[in-house]
Formats: structure tokens, sequence, C-alpha cells
């Protein structure tokens, strides 16, 4: 598609300079980042008749306010699987296309999945630190870790991604159970209609659903305590998924054997009880951040953004 300068694209965040390069060879850039806030009113005013597409990620999405600014607003491309972000009763009511990108990160937000129930049972990250600090030397004993092979593992949303996720995790001997909307009947694995009964059947439990109205807070203190003082909870869907505090205290207290978390209910902000706890690890929301994914993550958004304005179907629509 050759460049149209007349269509404007409006960028909630920044993104991968691949992306922004990308989009700025098809179309005239507009970064939200770079204005003011106090300016951002009187730009939108100047500039939404041309603003005719939205690129946004799975923290910065398009609200209902912003949505409203931008008169001209013809299609959504969200870089990421998750759409909390957006107002998708809005884009409905309004005839504005949304498109995501799935697939493209599954491998990715399973693997560091694995990777932080490895790193959580096994201590690897306090290990880390005993071994760059020199500890090592000075401590006789710095405890035992938790053996993985064998657990059991539930798995919250067995879509694309907790599938990925209760695959490698087979490939450890887990054993898999999960919750979710239905029973999926093609499955061998054991299912739970309650979240409750899920935890209380399992040593580590994931989250991997999509954060909805029904979800938020799905992980709240009687699922931490079905759980038990033996049990890990992963988390690489949403922040929102978990009731944070309830987390928190039952880490402190003992209550939960252990968290690895990739995501937060305040991004940036991460509690900071948690920093000294050694059976904790925290990753700063980096799930499908890898050069490989991101490329593709890109790419199909500019496949996306190029369908729509070449009448063309979209090629990772939302069904809206």
């Amino acid at each position: 598609m050759e460049k149209d300068s007349k269509i404007g694209v409006w960028m909630t965040c920044p993104m991968s300079k691949y992306l922004q390069d990308q989009l700025a060879q098809r179309f005239s850039v507009y970064k939200s980042w770079n204005i003011p806030s106090t300016s951002k009113p009187d730009f939108l005013r100047q500039h939404s008749p041309s603003i005719r597409a939205l690129v946004g990620n799975g923290n910065y999405g398009a609200d209902a306010e912003l949505i409203e600014s931008l008169p001209s607003l013809e299609m959504i491309a969200s870089h990421s699987v998750g759409l909390d972000q957006i107002d998708l009763v809005k884009c409905k009511n309004k005839g504005i296309k949304v498109s995501y990108t799935p697939d493209e990160l599954t491998d990715e937000v399973a693997d560091l999945a694995i990777g932080l129930l490895l790193a959580t049972l096994r201590n690897i990250c306090y290990y880390d630190g005993l071994g760059r600090s020199g500890l090592w030397k000075r401590m006789p004993d710095f405890g035992l870790a938790t053996k993985v092979s064998g657990k059991s593992v539930g798995i919250i949303g067995l879509g694309r991604i907790g599938l990925a996720i209760a695959k490698r995790a087979e490939s450890f001997g887990c054993t898999i159970s999960y919750c979710s909307r239905s029973e999926k009947m093609d499955l061998r694995y054991k299912y739970y209609s309650h979240v409750i009964d899920l935890a209380s059947n399992c040593n580590i439990l994931i989250v991997a659903c999509a954060l909805t109205n029904e979800t938020y807070h799905i992980v709240n203190r009687q699922v931490i305590d079905a759980l038990g003082s033996k049990g890990v909870v992963i988390n690489i869907g949403r922040g929102a998924h978990i009731d944070e505090p309830e987390l928190v205290s039952a880490l402190v207290e003992g209550r939960l054997g252990g968290a690895g978390l990739d995501v937060f209910e305040h991004e940036p902000e991460v509690p900071e009880q948690l920093f000294g706890l050694h059976n904790v690890v925290l990753s700063p929301h980096r799930g499908s951040a890898t050069e490989q994914t991101r490329k593709n993550m890109a790419d199909l958004i500019i496949a996306n953004l190029e369908a729509h304005f070449l009448g063309k179907p979209l090629p990772t629509p939302v069904a809206l």
C-alpha cells in the first residue's frame, strides 16, 4: 500500500520502532505521548477529521471518551490479544471495526508462564541473587526449592494460550485440570465449573483467561485459601484477574506458597510488600516481548489496517 497522508492514525502509546516506521510509511501518524496532556483536547479537535484509525495495546486502548473525540474513526487495531481496554460496545454502536493479534503471541506467553512456574518453584531468581552477591560463600544453607515435575496444574481459561500452557506443562509430567465458561468435550483434562473447586484440587493455579466483568478478581481470598499454603499462583492474564491486596496479604502471611506474576492490577505499580519475598517472581508485563513475536504482531497490525483501507476483509477481526 502506497502512503496516503490523508489517512491519520492515532497511536495511544509507544510501541516498537519497527511498527512506528511501518505505520509512518503508509499513513500520517499521531503519537499521543508526544502531545502534552493540556494540549491534547485542542490537538484532537484540530486533527480528528483526518484520524480514521487508532492503534493501541493491552494497556492503552480506546475508551468511550477517546472514541467520541474521534468522529472520523473507522477502525481500531489492537497490538494485543486482550481487548479489555477497548469499549467494544461503543465500537459496535458506531460501526467501528476492531482487530487484534491472536495466535502471534500464544507461544511466547505460554513459554513465559512455564518460565515463571519454574522460576517460582525452583527459586531461580533468589538463587541468582545469591550467586551475584557473593552470599553463596557466606551462607551454609539457603534452603531447598520445590519440585516441578508431577505437580497438578489448574488453568483458568483454556483458550489458545491456556491450551498451549497445558501442553507444555504435560511435558513435565504434570496433570492438567481447568475451569472455563464451558467444558471442552474433545479434551481429556479434568473440568471444574467453579474456580474454587479447581484451586482445591491443584498445586499450581495459572490464570490465562480474558478479563471480563465475570473474571474480574476471579482469584479472590476464597480461591487463594482453597489453593493453600503450598499452592502457587501464576498470572499471565491481566492484573485485575487477582484481588491484589488479598494476594499480597496471603503471601506475606504465608497462606500462599508463592506467585509468579507478569501482570499487576495497577501497572506499572507493583506492591512493595512483594519485593523482599523469595517465593515471588515479578516480571514487568513481558508476555509477548520477544523480537520475533513483536515483529509478527506489528506485521499483523499493518495487514489489518491495509485490508480495511483497501476495502478487503480484515485478517483478524474482532466479532462485535
